[in-house]
């Protein structure tokens, strides 16, 4: 007997095992999915930036785009791109904690350093945040950390610089012509501002003054005003008076002064999402989901949720000064930057809004698309870079249908979103 009531114990868990070898494999399944997609999309990014870093050697040229010839474009440490190249690698580092990525990100990161006084445009946020505000969450070396916050302080200093409490905006670029000369700007302010807010919400935290964040909040009620149609589309470019008063309302990289540029529409749905998370200001909630609704739900995005550049190219009503026949293009091409970044803060924002889930899966549905080979580089292939097939300006024939940086920035960011997020 007591045989077999030991052969009857050991048959009950070999059943249990097996139940629980069962109940674990269909619960890989269900997860399985996502987590292949993610992990096949590190691969691909681990190989394309390790050939990123062969090519890229100079620490004062940092990659942007791809040259006809295939060759790695860059740009100065003046520019407004140049941070994206270490943020991408500080994702990496995150997502795979080998030491050779942290190193990679560091020396990217520390080559910025003189950026710090970039005063000459508003980008001093993308530049310094991106790179320095992704540093400073993984490095534990107490004197390099007392370091990049000082870095970033500065920087937001130099962000100040460029803020008037008159107007109640940072501004943008100087005063300048129009994209097309018909137009002098004399204050411009541009959507893509909206970006460079963290860091000084940031900033504040870490000083403990509130000046830095009453500017942002200033900023970002201000373009809330002025930047929205009321159908919560965006104006790229809003032109003011000395006094505040608004001139213009205009495009630069856009289709026309009345459409909506896909680029600028996913800079407000991430900037305004941001600043609810650190003001639970409902108005930014509020402001972020109206725009994310004009995106998710337009007639004119394609089944894969991948804007074209522009959501109303060639569309009755809207008719840009430009030749857009004189770039010899028979299609309207899309732009995976905008889908990228706007991939990211959807999921942010998934995370807030009480029908969230219509945001996950919108932005899900994005990942799945530049998951799949119309987007995605395969090895050793688009000079080293992530996403195919985003646009910087149509109207400037700059940039058409290439890869750049800041696509695989919020591309890489999503994804470790979409990681996170059940």
């Amino acid at each position: 007997m007591k045989l077999t009531n030991l052969n009857v114990k050991r048959r009950s868990l070999l059943l249990a095992s097996a139940l629980a070898v069962s109940v674990s494999a269909s619960a890989f399944f269900w997860l399985s999915p996502k987590t292949e997609l993610i992990s096949k999309d590190f691969a691909v990014s681990e190989k394309q930036y390790a050939q990123l870093l062969k090519t890229s050697t100079d620490l004062t040229a940092f990659p942007r785009t791809s040259n006809k010839d295939g060759s790695v474009r860059t740009t100065d440490v003046w520019d407004w791109t140049q941070g994206f190249f270490a943020g991408g690698l500080w994702y990496i580092y995150e997502y795979t904690q080998q030491p050779e990525w942290k190193a990679a990100a560091t020396k990217w990161t520390e080559a910025l350093e003189q950026a710090q006084f970039l005063t000459q445009h508003h980008d001093v946020g993308f530049v310094m945040y991106c790179s320095y505000g992704n540093a400073i969450r993984f490095e534990k070396d107490p004197v390099k950390l007392e370091k990049y916050h000082k870095i970033l302080i500065q920087s937001a200093e130099s962000a100040l610089t460029r803020f008037d409490p008159k107007v109640g905006l940072i501004k943008s670029w100087n005063a300048k012509k129009s994209w097309d000369n018909k137009t002098t700007w004399q204050y411009p302010v541009i959507i893509d501002n909206m970006m460079n807010l963290e860091m000084l919400c940031y900033v504040s935290k870490l000083t403990g003054n509130p000046k830095y964040r009453e500017v942002a909040i200033s900023h970002a009620l201000h373009t809330m005003k002025n930047h929205f149609r009321p159908d919560f589309s965006t104006y790229h470019v809003v032109d003011y008076a000395a006094d505040g008063k608004v001139l213009h309302q205009q495009t630069n990289q856009g289709y026309a002064d009345n459409s909506t540029w896909s680029r600028g529409q996913g800079w407000a749905i991430y900037g305004f999402t941001m600043m609810y998370r650190e003001t639970k200001d409902k108005r930014f909630l509020e402001a972020a989901q109206k725009a994310a609704d004009f995106f998710i739900n337009h007639p004119n995005l394609p089944k894969d949720k991948i804007p074209y550049w522009d959501f109303n190219a060639e569309q009755k009503g809207y008719n840009p000064d430009f030749d857009y026949k004189a770039n010899k293009l028979s299609y309207i091409p899309r732009d995976a930057s905008a889908g990228s970044l706007t991939a990211s803060g959807l999921l942010e924002l998934s995370t807030f809004a009480k029908d969230g889930q219509k945001y996950y899966k919108a932005a899900e549905q994005m990942l799945i698309s530049l998951s799949g080979d119309k987007y995605l580089a395969k090895s050793g292939t688009n000079s080293g870079f992530i996403l195919k097939h985003s646009v910087g300006s149509l109207p400037h024939n700059s940039e058409i249908d290439v890869p750049l940086i800041y696509a695989d920035y919020y591309f890489l960011e999503a994804l470790l979103r979409y990681k996170k997020l059940k």
